[in-house]
């Protein structure tokens, strides 16, 4: 992440106007943006079919943990030496293809509630809903949310220290129900904060590789899922 100050630069066609707050889109992050969606959207769509494969094969937690840290050690170690050539897109499915399978045990979990088809496309939606808002408003006001780096960073480290603290105290058999939901509210805010941050660095010209800039925006969103799925789960009839 990078601090950015907004210039009028004539010769990439962006103009600010900062009494409106609003801008035009340069030619090179009109590209970044389309590039990244597409790969979005089919990341996602991979990551959908590898759930599903997940499901049906009944994959165990013990091998949907393997594949979430097989994932992390993707996107720490292989993709920041790789997404300036194509062989980062590999990466990128193969991290997306891993989380997704990671998914499928969860997925499993809450669909076998009575209403478990009901929480998870509630969940869906909600997801859609955030990230469309979000993400249209951006694009809308040119908003530059680079403002927000310092927060959402504190935020993050608060959130994996959370996270840390309530698996040990589980444990000792200390009852974390109640903690959980308020970590997964806490996510659910902080990934919505991160969609701002991230979708503004790429219209903004801060985020110029689409490969760096789909595997962010896709954890933001794969993150919200869960978190939305677990409020959502809980707050259900079950």
């Amino acid at each position: 992440m990078e601090n950015r100050q907004y210039n009028v630069q004539k010769s990439q066609g962006i103009t600010i106007n900062r009494g409106s707050g609003t801008a035009a889109i340069s030619p090179e992050a009109s590209k970044v943006l389309r590039n990244t969606y597409s790969l979005l959207a089919m990341t996602l769509l991979f990551s959908a079919v590898m759930a599903g494969i997940s499901m049906s094969i009944g994959l165990g937690r013990g091998v949907s943990l393997i594949c979430m840290l097989g994932a992390l050690a993707l996107v720490w170690l292989v993709l920041p030496r790789t997404a300036n050539s194509s062989a980062g897109i590999g990466v990128v499915f193969a991290f997306t293809g891993l989380l997704g399978l990671s998914l499928g045990p969860t997925l499993t979990y809450y669909l076998a509630m009575s209403n478990g088809g009901q929480i998870v496309m509630q969940a869906l939606g909600g997801t859609a809903v955030v990230f469309f808002a979000l993400s249209g408003y951006v694009l809308t006001t040119k908003k530059d949310f680079s403002f927000m780096r310092g927060i959402l960073v504190a935020g993050l480290v608060v959130v994996l220290v959370a996270l840390v603290g309530s698996l040990v105290a589980g444990m000792f058999g200390v009852d974390i129900s109640t903690f959980s939901l308020a970590i997964s509210a806490a996510i659910v805010f902080l990934m919505s904060g991160f969609i701002l941050y991230d979708t503004s660095r790429i219209v903004n010209g801060g985020e110029t590789n689409y490969i760096m800039a789909t595997t962010g925006l896709y954890l933001n969103i794969y993150n919200l899922f869960l978190s939305l799925l677990h409020l959502i789960g809980a707050f259900s009839n079950e």
